[in-house]
């Protein structure tokens, strides 16, 4: 075999989210784009905010030289001073620019800060269901996914939790608002969370490392998310623009370090040398000089509200059981049957695209991506009750 055993078992196991979406491809081409209904893959189909385009326009009309050439691996330091602002107005904490290194997208954010704190063996503590890609990027640093359950409502199961801790525990991942279940962790939670963190970091003699993935933070329904940052020292964020601007074929992204960190400047040093040595060097220049020009805009939430409403409220009539997601654009129902690899197999015969809870280690479960056009909404309704009709959860 010419390639390495590694990657030959991501072959064979690579992201369902992808197969689906691929197969979505395939099938409007077959039978009309009208009639193919694809929930698979979390790819908004909304523009960016006006400020967006304005600033793009206005960069590569300007006549400004260097725009395109290296800056601090960091990243720009007019950029880095922005974001530490931000946090800073959220959180009440002294961030700098050292405190944030500009990066690839969300997942190149966590790769970097993987490759940062991992030793080999080290362990991740992910709470399930949870985003698959987390089980490549932890093992391309020779470090180890520790899954734990989470309750019915797919928050902290801290018996479940303390159960899983162990001397090899270098850090925990939270995903708030949830990929795939849309939950937002509450503040009273991240406390009691942050309490066992202190405990354990004591008994086992080293920091154990808070790593919070946000690139749905400003996808919320509800009042703002809570901060890690508010809650626990040895706290590190890996966030993207790529849902609140609608920009994920752009990755960019950064880290922030808490300024309480033990480890602060380490960290934030070894980030930098991470991104260099993993080959991203740094984050693309444009987008970097865009952000501090579009400042606090964001997509705008209501298509994105009315979608859910309008896919949860036909679900619910219909028989399936689904938390209410207060973040993110996903609905996590459970399915009729424990098989929920064949149940998204039936869906997919009616052209209904969705992807099985198994790809987020939760299996008996389904995800629907909800950040497409109303109207496509509208007309997968009656797909979806066939569909119940099917599994007899209505006549």
């Amino acid at each position: 075999m010419s390639i390495s055993k590694q990657i030959e078992n991501a072959v064979k196991n690579s992201s369902m989210i992808r197969k689906m979406f691929e197969e979505g491809e395939r099938r409007k081409k077959e039978f009309g784009a009208d009639k193919v209904f694809d929930f698979s893959i979390g790819n908004p189909i909304f523009e960016p905010p006006p400020e967006v385009r304005q600033s793009l326009l206005k960069i590569l009309q300007s006549d400004e030289k260097g725009t395109h050439r290296y800056m601090p691996n960091a990243g720009y330091p007019a950029t880095r001073d922005f974001i530490a602002s931000q946090l800073k107005d959220e959180t009440s904490l002294s961030f700098t620019q050292t405190d944030i290194v500009m990066t690839v997208g969300a997942g190149g954010a966590l790769n970097v800060i993987f490759r940062t704190l991992l030793d080999p063996g080290d362990e991740v503590v992910v709470f399930k269901p949870f985003f698959m890609e987390y089980n490549a990027y932890v093992a391309n640093h020779n470090g180890k996914i520790t899954p734990v359950p989470t309750t019915s409502d797919f928050l902290f199961d801290f018996a479940a939790l303390e159960n899983a801790f162990n001397k090899n525990v270098k850090a925990v991942l939270v995903n708030s608002p949830n990929n795939p279940t849309g939950v937002i962790y509450p503040a009273e939670d991240l406390t009691r969370l942050a309490d066992l963190l202190e405990k354990k970091s004591v008994e086992y003699g080293h920091a154990i490392t808070l790593i919070s993935d946000e690139p749905y933070k400003n996808i919320s329904y509800t009042d703002s998310v809570p901060s890690i940052f508010n809650h626990y020292k040895n706290s590190v964020v890996c966030t993207s623009y790529s849902k609140d601007l609608a920009i994920p074929g752009e990755r960019i992204g950064y880290i922030a370090i808490s300024p309480n960190h033990i480890d602060r400047n380490l960290v934030g040093e070894g980030a930098v040398i991470a991104l260099r040595i993993l080959g991203f060097v740094n984050a693309p220049a444009i987008w970097q000089r865009i952000l501090p020009m579009v400042g606090k805009a964001h997509v705008d939430l209501e298509p994105y509200r009315k979608n859910r409403d309008l896919l949860l409220n036909h679900l619910t009539k219909i028989g399936f059981k689904c938390v209410k997601p207060e973040g993110a654009f996903y609905l996590f129902p459970k399915c009729p049957t424990d098989d929920d690899i064949q149940f998204v197999e039936t869906a997919r015969d009616m052209n209904l695209l969705l992807v099985p809870g198994s790809g987020f280690s939760a299996p008996g479960f389904f995800r629907i991506a909800y950040c497409f056009d109303t109207d496509m909404i509208k007309r997968s309704l009656p797909v979806f009750s066939e569909l119940a009709r099917k599994y007899k959860m209505i006549e």
